[in-house]
């Protein structure tokens, strides 16, 4: 008689994850899943960048590990190119008319077509209510370690 053997799934290009990840920089937890319901993404899809993609190819279904990514590796380094001002006005009618920007704050603004967002960081206010702000990702230019649990592999 022959034992048939389940193989356990593994990640490939194309896979559909369910999963729980953390990213996290040298300030701390930018995305954390794991006290909340898991992700579901595709493998090879753009959602999460090449590097961090690449971490999870070959691993099986039920793994939980830790990833180092040396500074840049993940996001790409600072980009001087995504800092811009952005006037007074303009956040005005994007958000609260009321809202104090600090420096270091994290503001998320509607993408063109209105169905996603992207984040800045306040690096300078000035004297009218113009903020400059670094639309790079946070944690581009940075070492990022990125925790994984693979709940399931489709």
């Amino acid at each position: 008689m022959t034992a048939s053997l389940e193989s356990t799934p593994v990640v490939q290009p194309g896979s559909f994850l369910t999963l729980h990840y953390r990213l996290a920089g040298p300030a701390g937890d930018v995305i954390n899943t794991f006290e909340d319901k898991p992700a579901t993404l595709s493998v090879g899809t753009g959602e999460l960048s090449p590097a961090l993609e690449q971490r999870l190819i070959g691993l099986p279904e039920g793994a939980r590990t830790t990833f180092e990514l040396a500074s840049g590796e993940a996001f790409g380094e600072r980009n001087p190119d995504m800092q811009q001002w952005v006037a007074k006005k303009l956040l005005d009618e994007l958000g609260d008319p009321h809202e104090e920007y600090t420096l270091g704050d994290v503001v998320q603004f509607p993408t063109p077509d209105g169905q996603g967002q992207y984040a800045g960081v306040v690096l300078e206010v000035r004297g009218d209510g113009a903020v400059r702000f670094d639309f790079s990702h946070p944690l581009a230019g940075v070492p990022v370690t990125f925790e994984v649990q693979i709940i399931g592999v489709l």
